[in-house]
């Protein structure tokens, strides 16, 4: 090929990008991959995905990777056998030599400590909502799992234009204790914005209502908790088998993670499929990676090593000394904002006062009941031993 050839080839490339740019009205593309290939649907709903995520988004450009689909040979594809593993492999190198910014896959290996942070549509409001998170795992330890997906799912949410996320946790087991230690990054600096639930007793601690009329932007829970929550915001109306609704399950977050790698299931119909490509875009266009750098740098300022190294499990001493209750009296008053996973030892530390108390569930989560006359005492004990 001579200089001249070269020229107007090189010339041509950068015309045509210029007319894809106008014809998008947006500025220049973000060229995202979607894994078109292994959908229980079809392949031909992904591709739909395809075509409505660049028709309701201009600023996207989708490349779909896989053997070409029937119908839409007009798409910029990256053309592979029918095999998962070519496909995988396609979309890996296309990550790797910029050719896109990020992808959307059917499935993908995250590495312990990268999740995804996903995002529903919640009914009663119409209202999004970050779910912190999805799939993957940012910890193989749930507290530290869960206080990383605060961070996480803040990252995400700040990347999808939302300058100040309202942050709530789910009710769940240590639900408490990650409150716990978001409010003392809080502070400690680290800027973190709490929501509300919409009960009567409010607080940033979430029930299924809260979900159901999006009290927050990002709502922190496990990951495996978070995949149920996908699945029945996705396909509620549809009786399951085809996900109409949502964004999926979101791009990935992780310390030290570069790739903006996004999951949507095999059932995730077009819809959804194209709200997720463009999801993607966005994350990748706005640099996700760097904001979740930027973030856990932040967080660390504040003390999150530390709160992190306190949620490791503690070696059980074999001389631990046995603890006794005090003599029984009658209990009618109680305390709330105990975690589950810490009732037992909430109790024995107010035992070794000559408290009286006991552990009890209702329907809001764990309470320790007491006499009312050792309501001081017990309340300043617990924040003493660190469970309030």
């Amino acid at each position: 090929m001579t200089d001249k050839t070269e020229t107007k080839r090189l010339i041509g490339e950068v015309l045509a990008e210029i007319i894809d740019e106008a014809k998008s009205g947006c500025g220049k593309q973000t060229t995202v991959g979607l894994m078109a290939y292994g959908s229980e649907l079809g392949s031909d709903e992904l591709a739909k995905g395809a075509v409505l995520a660049m028709e309701n988004d201009p600023s996207v450009k989708v490349r779909p990777i896989g053997p070409k689909v029937a119908g839409y040979e007009h798409l910029d594809w990256i053309e592979t056998a029918a095999d998962e593993h070519e496909i995988a492999h396609a979309m890996e190198a296309a990550l790797s030599d910029g050719t896109i910014s990020g992808a959307v896959a059917l499935h993908y290996p995250f590495p312990v400590g990268v999740t995804t942070i996903g995002k529903v549509l919640t009914p009663a409001k119409g209202k999004p909502c970050f779910i912190a998170s999805s799939t993957g795992t940012s910890s193989v330890n749930r507290l530290e799992a869960m206080l990383r997906n605060a961070i996480y799912g803040i990252s995400v949410a700040k990347a999808n234009g939302i300058k100040e996320p309202k942050v709530g946790v789910l009710n769940l087991d240590g639900a408490q204790t990650v409150l716990r230690a978001l409010q003392k990054l809080a502070d400690n600096g680290y800027d973190i914005t709490f929501g509300s639930s919409i009960r009567k007793d409010g607080g940033a601690i979430l029930r299924g209502n809260d979900l159901l009329a999006g009290a927050v932007d990002v709502a922190v829970m496990d990951t495996l908790t978070g995949n149920v929550m996908m699945k029945l915001f996705g396909a509620w109306n549809t009786g399951g088998n085809y996900e109409a609704l949502g964004w999926g399950y979101g791009p990935s977050a992780g310390e030290g993670w570069t790739k903006v790698v996004s999951i949507i299931s095999r059932a995730s119909g077009a819809p959804v499929i194209a709200n997720a490509l463009s999801l993607n875009a966005r994350s990748a266009k706005n640099g996700l990676p760097a904001i979740v750098a930027a973030e856990l740098k932040k967080a660390q300022a504040a003390g999150l090593a530390e709160l992190i190294e306190g949620f490791q499990p503690k070696a059980a001493k074999a001389d631990e000394e046995e603890v006794k209750a005090p003599a029984a009296e009658p209990t009618d008053e109680e305390i709330h904002g105990i975690d589950v996973l810490e009732i037992e030892d909430a109790v024995k530390a107010l035992w070794k006062e000559g408290i009286y108390a006991e552990s009890s569930m209702v329907c809001t989560g764990p309470v320790i009941k007491f006499a009312a006359h050792n309501a001081e005492k017990v309340e300043a004990t617990l924040k003493e031993k660190g469970f309030l």
